[in-house]
């Protein structure tokens, strides 16, 4: 294979740069930043030079060497080369890359300037490592390191108890689904007898029943693991929490990479997964994104609502890879995964300048106006908010319409697909309408001024892949993994325009009535808006969306009450039973016979004689008789 060595560079490059920092470079603002931006944007440059020279498809895929042997278990440290990995690495290092660039101007007073960086190298390693990664047991642990980096980034202000609270709401609500996900990597080992993914799906290909009555519960485990990093029903409640860390950390974790993690995961081990347990998946995507789609429409914070976007999207993808239980083709949702990398980068991004422009206020009511104030942040998210919305020619339209089409041939999660289009234009073009457009209603927004170019920028570049991403064949590429080549046709970027139109003009036809309903139904009700007119004519139902339905309540009266409750009684248990009166019993009678003891050490020649008399007729007492 041609620059077989550019891999291992792809992946270690970001975590040079975080030990370096942390190791040298910490009291350096400046040359931390730097680090940190030359690494990211070194691993984006060495993937695309060994996609340009090996293709999407290299001779061979696989570097390996073998990390742990024992017994008749092998686990290599080995790297995944294909064109699922490396469209994966490609997209995680381009937004990463132009994230580090547009951190280096949001984070420059910030006096954790360099441990943001090289928390921030951390994450992009971890997140490399669980593409690139060829087995199980590796793919855990850089699984369980982007629990760890995300845990330092979202609590990265851990002097604000609020910053504090969401991260370790975050890192716990994932260990509960990583339990799953661990036990299902272990059920597969016992069954199969191998954590390596080309071997397990060798195996299940000659032999697809070789899981046998257990199937089911192999893929509902392995998919706890996708619903707590993707953060699906019931264990969403983390990600809008996680808003609590920088902009450029949600930018991070909710495009391209952590929350992408579990989907990414899902198609990789798509041959795991039997028909029954795609229903599951499907059925709880849907869920996930109507839940979500639901709570945005009554959210005022602006990267709140982005949040929950963001769930909902999610789950539409985790949704289409539940229906791809018929097709066998979970390519719809790679694409999508794809496409909302982009705008989803793009609109994080673009609310952190809205954020800096309103020197840090959130919320969309003190906004207004801003359209004028700060141009080129405007026409940048106006580009996101088209792409999220799915407006044709924008490349969300293409990835959603495809995720509708797979849904034709289930007609509940095609009506739920379609309405949560409905929504996703609607409380998008809310908070359009609301912070960029009519009058400014605060002070604050009247004197809001554009962002330096550092951060301005990186928008710019993200906003071309957010038009365009839907003609790059993305899907036709993620298919070939799935499919025979004879099937997956390439076609130039022009008939990709139209392919909706033409392969599915149901699902796209949907799509567009969907926005349309959305964006008149947000132009009557806040074109003109001073404060919001849902919660007049919504009532409770308005309260609950605004309260996220009481999740965390309910959590917090039943299982976290029921969690207190046991942790009270085994500590009583522990310290008045256990340690009180087991330990407390023997350490009671060692302390009473070392006492007992001591009173024959009186110090009498005389008495230890007579001892010593009394000692041997004992012992000639019992070895005579």
């Amino acid at each position: 294979m041609k620059l077989q060595s550019l891999p291992w560079l792809i992946l270690f490059l970001p975590l040079l740069a975080a030990a370096g920092i942390t190791l040298f470079t910490l009291p350096n603002r400046r040359l931390s930043a730097i680090l940190s931006n030359l690494a990211v944007f070194g691993s984006l440059v060495l993937t695309v030079l060994f996609i340009a020279v090996n293709g999407w498809h290299p001779a061979a895929t696989e570097l390996r060497t073998t990390w742990l042997s024992v017994g008749g278990l092998e686990v290599d440290f080995g790297l995944r080369l294909d064109a699922l990995s490396l469209l994966m690495t490609l997209i995680v290092t381009f937004v990463a890359s132009f994230i580090h660039l547009y951190s280096a101007g949001y984070m420059r007073d910030d006096s954790g300037y360099s441990r943001f960086f090289a928390s921030l190298s951390l994450f992009t390693f971890s997140m490399l490592g669980i593409v690139l990664s060829n087995n199980f047991l590796q793919l855990f642990i850089f699984w369980e390191l982007v629990g760890v980096s995300s845990y330092l980034l979202i609590g990265f202000w851990f002097e604000k108890p609020s910053a504090a609270d969401a991260a370790k709401k975050a890192f716990i609500t994932n260990r509960v689904g990583d339990l799953g996900f661990i036990l299902g990597i272990l059920v597969v080992w016992a069954a199969l007898g191998s954590l390596h993914f080309a071997t397990l799906e060798g195996t299940l290909k000659q032999n697809p029943q070789a899981l046998g009555a257990i199937a089911t519960v192999a893929g509902l485990l392995i998919f706890c693991g996708a619903v707590g990093k993707s953060a699906q029903f019931p264990l969403h409640v983390w990600l809008p929490d996680a808003m609590e860390g920088p902009t450029p950390v949600s930018a991070l974790i909710h495009a391209a990479t952590m929350v992408a993690a579990g989907v990414y995961m899902l198609c990789r081990v798509f041959f795991l997964l039997n028909s029954q347990a795609l229903v599951v998946i499907a059925v709880v995507g849907g869920v996930t994104a109507l839940l979500a789609a639901v709570i945005a429409i009554q959210q005022n914070d602006i990267k709140r609502i982005l949040a929950y976007s963001t769930l909902s999207q999610l789950g539409y993808m985790v949704m289409a890879v539940g229906l791809a239980r018929t097709s066998h083709d979970p390519s719809p949702a790679m694409f999508h995964l794809v496409t909302h990398a982009f705008f989803k980068a793009l609109l994080f991004l673009g609310a952190g300048s809205v954020i800096m422009a309103m020197h840090h206020e959130q919320d969309i009511w003190k906004m207004g106006g801003l359209r004028k104030q700060t141009p080129a942040t405007y026409w940048t998210f106006m580009v996101g908010t088209l792409a999220l919305c799915g407006v044709p020619p924008f490349s969300g339209f293409y990835s959603k319409d495809a995720i509708l089409a797979a849904a034709q041939h289930d007609l509940p999660l095609f009506i739920l697909a379609a309405l949560v289009a409905v929504m996703t234009t609607f409380y998008m073009f809310r908070l359009v309408l609301v912070a960029f457009h009519g009058e400014a209603k605060s002070d604050t927004a009247r004197h809001a001024h554009e962002s330096p170019g550092l951060m301005v920028w990186p928008l710019r570049v993200l906003a071309v892949p957010s038009v365009l991403a839907g003609f790059w064949g993305v899907e036709k590429l993620a298919a070939s993994m799935y499919v025979t080549e004879e099937t997956v046709h390439a076609a130039h970027w022009y008939q990709e325009i139209f392919a909706p139109f033409q392969h599915a003009p149901v699902a796209a036809g949907a799509g567009l009535v969907a926005v349309a309903i959305g964006f008149i139904a947000a132009y009557m009700l806040y074109a003109k808006a001073k404060t919001d007119p849902l919660p007049e004519k919504l009532g409770a139902l308005s309260t609950a969306m605004r309260n996220r339905f009481y999740f965390d309540e309910l959590y917090g009266a039943t299982v976290i009450r029921f969690n207190d409750t046991l942790a009270a009684i085994t500590d009583g248990w522990d310290r008045w039973i256990v340690s009180g009166f087991c330990i407390g019993l023997v350490r009671g009678g060692t302390d009473f016979t070392g006492r007992a003891l001591r009173l024959f050490q009186t110090g009498n020649l005389q008495t230890y004689a007579l001892l010593f008399v009394l000692g041997v007729a004992a012992v000639l007492y019992f070895a005579l008789s």
